[in-house]
């Protein structure tokens, strides 16, 4: 009898007392102690087991937990004489940022006040003991105050080791999951340096000048960069997706996946889960699968995007969306199932991800949205040259999802967006500029970086308009584009894949020392569909000229002219 599905647990004590289904993950345990790194930081995309390895790691350790063999009897760790010895034996302090997701640095800074302050009430037996101090006994009550201010928070996970250290004899254990939540929030929200700051201070006094720290661990998406939060920090082993250590030990490799599908009856859907959920590579490990999604499709055994689904997408969404046309060019052709050659900086300087490609591209690496296919070795180029990685959509539920991804950039004027493409297939011109210059007014500031309107404004909405055009015709037309060497011109061949009309579109931004008025732009970008021979090329393949339609597009601000 297969064993129960149980869905978002992350308590591992839950997970073992319930007897759900759970892949043995505690070799994990016994390839960190043995590793002997003073601190470590192990980066994976959300949903692959961090936080449940960080719970699994804190029970195995706790003194909280002595005597709870019952937990890990039957596991790998557990046939180990070494291992039964150590269970229970050190004081752990666990804490996550996961739920840290606020608009401004104050709400943040509360919430993490929060935290420790419900750390210290844990720990309040501590304040009656005799190992404390009456200003050990002081600073513990300014911590679980209300307010707490930066330099006491900041010392907050320093002074509790302390503490337990004096209490129990022994060095602890610290664990903090989803460390980098905050920095990304704070990216996006504006408010980078105060974050940077706090957190810098926190993790120098915990991990770095911290005497009564035995070991410790953070998990997170990205490694943010060391010289924003870890300058201070020599002491720090970070293992992310390209590194060989614990490649195993988070997500589920291919045979743990069909050994689960054959327990649950379903071992006839082997290829098709591969093709859904399988991609991503760990170190040298090849077929690892997400474990979100593998779980979800055991209980319900339906095929959908359940990890993309799992969280909002925004900071994703937001660099593809104002990206230059550069990016939006690359991921077009991620979309139609290409791969895009660029270099990778592991190290996520958040700060600067604006105007830096290949950082975007990095950080879409990083969040498991795109996987390695091959990379260049530091041998194999001229001195000073950094790798190339040829880099491709993770799986299939990656792409769905950044398709869906597209389609919002648009919801807010679907139904015109909708009309529009039906416009466009009947080739309703009237129809066309009218929905047309609805959307641009609604939507093109949307795609612009800054807080005013660029100059390059009209050219990134239309490349975003592009991406649109080609997940919603793309099972229907052949869609090709090509962007010019001039500013602000590009054209968009949509080739039908039955006898619908083929239709070629040429988009340019008006230059009134080029031309009067938005009609004679429009002319322009007529001639030169002409003069490139679009049509010829078409005509060339058999498409008759009475099922070949061109359309120029000519942009000034928010207008746009049709003709």
């Amino acid at each position: 009898m297969p064993r129960r599905v149980g869905i978002g647990i992350q308590d591992y004590e839950k997970m073992i007392t319930n007897r759900c289904f759970y892949v043995d993950k505690t070799d994990f345990i016994r390839e960190w102690w043995e590793s002997m790194d003073d601190v470590t930081l192990i980066t994976r995309p959300r949903r692959f087991g961090k936080t449940l390895n960080m719970s699994m790691l804190e029970q195995f350790f706790s003194v909280d937990y002595a005597g709870r063999g019952d937990l890990f009897e039957g596991l790998s760790i557990w046939k180990d004489e070494k291992y039964r010895k150590l269970q229970g034996t050190y004081p752990v302090i666990g804490l996550s940022f996961a739920n840290m997701k606020e608009k401004d640095y104050k709400t943040t800074r509360e919430k993490i006040n929060r935290i420790l302050n419900n750390l210290y009430v844990k720990y309040s037996f501590l304040k009656d003991s005799s190992v404390l101090t009456d200003t050990d006994r002081a600073f513990f009550d300014r911590i679980l105050a209300v307010e707490i201010g930066d330099s006491d928070a900041t010392l907050a996970l320093y002074q509790l080791s302390d503490y337990l250290y004096r209490y129990y004899g022994k060095k602890v254990i610290i664990l903090l999951d989803e460390y980098d939540t905050p920095m990304q929030e704070a990216y996006v929200g504006g408010y980078w340096d105060d974050m940077v700051s706090f957190t810098r201070s926190l993790f120098n006094s915990s991990f770095k000048t911290n005497p009564w720290l035995e070991r410790g661990v953070m998990t997170g998406i990205t490694r943010v960069s060391k010289e924003s939060i870890f300058s201070d920090l020599n002491n720090l082993e970070v293992v992310t997706s390209t590194s060989h250590k614990y490649a195993t030990s988070f997500g589920f490799t291919e045979e743990e996946v069909f050994q689960a599908l054959e327990e649950c009856g379903l071992s006839t859907e082997k290829e098709n889960v591969r093709h859904w959920y399988d991609g991503f590579i760990f170190g040298g490990h090849k077929d690892i699968y997400n474990p979100w999604s593998i779980i979800n499709f055991l209980d319900k055994g339906k095929y959908a995007t359940y990890w993309a689904n799992t969280s909002s997408n925004s900071l994703v969404g937001k660099l593809i969306r104002e990206g230059s046309r550069t990016v939006k060019e690359k991921f077009e052709v991620l979309l139609k199932g290409g791969t895009l050659q660029s270099p990778i900086d592991e190290q996520i300087v958040y700060n600067q991800l604006k105007g830096n490609e290949s950082a975007v591209w990095s950080l879409l690496l990083a969040s498991g949205y795109l996987k390695v296919l091959s990379y260049e070795s530091y041998e194999d180029i001229p001195e000073g040259a950094q790798p190339e990685y040829d880099l491709t959509i993770t799986n299939l539920e990656v792409k769905l999802m950044f398709q869906n991804m597209v389609r919002d950039w648009f919801r807010e004027t679907e139904t015109d967006y909708n009309d529009f493409i039906k416009a466009l297939l009947h080739g309703d011109k009237k129809a066309m500029n009218v929905y047309m210059n609805r959307i641009a007014l609604n939507v093109f500031s949307y795609f612009d970086s800054g807080k005013k309107p660029s100059g390059a404004e009209p050219e990134r909405f239309y490349h975003g308009f592009v991406l649109g055009l080609l997940v919603e015709l793309q099972g229907r037309y052949t869609i090709t584009s090509n962007r010019e060497s001039g500013f602000g011109r590009y054209d968009v061949v949509l080739e039908a894949r039955n006898l619908e009309d083929a239709i070629i579109l040429e988009f340019k931004v008006h230059d009134p020392e080029d031309e009067e008025t938005l009609k004679d732009t429009v002319q322009s970008t007529l001639q030169q569909i002409k003069e490139k021979q679009y049509a010829a090329q078409l005509l060339a393949r058999g498409i008759p000229a009475e099922r070949i339609r061109c359309y120029g597009f000519a942009f000034e601000g928010k207008k746009v002219l049709i003709g």
